[in-house]
């Protein structure tokens, strides 16, 4: 493989020609990101889409570089399809970032999450051993996986043990094992992700940084009055999504597959997460947080902090977004939203 700059693009080639990549869940926070680094980096940028009642809405997150992608129809609970994706993009790396990924409606949904998060990527898998098994895969493992197992100095890494506590964390670390079965018994390029929690303005408004944001921004402006929340006690180690696509790009730029994963090292509490953004605006946060228990997990995670230090090694990768500057993006981006 070698590269090419021209102006601000660096053309990637490999074997003499240009890259190709094929994003599951193109249209999400992740996926919109790694399209537009992938475009930049002269990549053949294709993505899958799922057919929806409301197709004007579905695809907002890639608008802005729409015409530049390859689309094509598919689903991870539909072999078939996946099958007719590989075969019309012919990637040299697939991505795969689609997923029912709101942990507390997995709660609600396990069947439909175990599904599509968990089985969706043995579809995947078997997808590509049939037709090319020297594609490079990424496989988007996360934090979830951890339940509430940390090591001894309070920080989760590779080697600590995965012990989900919600159906979202255990379709998850399903996916994680059969990637690396997959690796071990069909010597394929696989490597999975254990990415912490990364936010930004364009996570979904259900996720708890973007709903506490959009809610706090709402009652400034005077369309809400209060701010329904469940867990304020909770820990997340919170990055940005731009930095963590990056990471996903460097790991396929390996010369062999591994598992990294990549956090900030830092965490912040619900509650700190929420007086931030109150306070950024001028409010204060007590006047306007009521305690919800639908909002409650059937059984919690309380803490989160990832070590990230063997990707800082391996891939020479690090956050470069703190939780105050990924915060002040999204608070900005609803301020100025019409």
């Amino acid at each position: 493989m070698f590269s090419l700059k021209i102006g601000y693009t660096t053309i990637s080639y490999i074997n003499n020609k240009v890259k190709t990549a094929l994003i599951t869940g193109i249209t999400g926070q992740d996926g919109s990101y790694l399209a537009e680094l992938l475009l930049k980096k002269g990549y053949d940028v294709w993505g899958t889409l799922r057919r929806h009642s409301t197709p004007q809405n579905q695809t907002a997150r890639i608008d802005h570089i729409f015409s530049r992608l390859k689309l094509v129809y598919a689903d991870l609970t539909d072999f078939s399809s996946l099958i007719q994706a590989i075969k019309k993009s012919q990637p040299d790396e697939i991505y795969n970032l689609a997923a029912q990924s709101h942990v507390r409606i997995s709660f609600d949904q396990p069947v439909f999450t175990g599904n599509v998060t968990g089985l969706g990527t043995l579809n995947m898998l078997e997808a590509i051993r049939l037709i090319n098994p020297k594609i490079k895969m990424y496989q988007a493992s996360s934090s979830e996986m951890f339940g509430n197992s940390i090591d001894a100095d309070g920080y989760q890494r590779e080697t600590t043990p995965l012990i989900p506590v919600s159906p979202y964390g255990c379709a998850k670390v399903y996916s994680y094992n059969i990637c690396n079965n997959y690796k071990n018994s069909y010597n394929m390029f696989i490597s999975n992700g254990i990415l912490f929690n990364h936010e930004s303005p364009r996570r979904g408004i259900n996720f708890v940084t973007n709903k506490v944001v959009k809610s706090a921004v709402d009652i400034k402006k005077g369309l809400i009055d209060t701010l329904p929340m469940g867990n304020l006690e909770a820990t997340r180690d919170w990055g940005h999504a731009k930095d963590y696509v990056q990471a996903m790009w460097l790991m396929l730029q390996q010369d062999k597959p591994d598992n990294f994963v990549c956090a900030t090292g830092i965490s912040h509490s619900v509650g700190e997460l929420i007086k931030y953004v109150f306070g950024k605006l001028g409010l204060d946060w007590s006047e306007y947080i009521t305690q919800d228990e639908k909002f409650l997990r059937p059984e919690e995670l309380t803490d989160l902090k990832g070590d990230s230090s063997k990707a800082r090694k391996i891939l020479g990768w690090k956050s470069e977004y703190t939780f105050e500057t990924m915060l002040d993006e999204m608070i900005d981006f609803w301020l100025n939203e019409r």
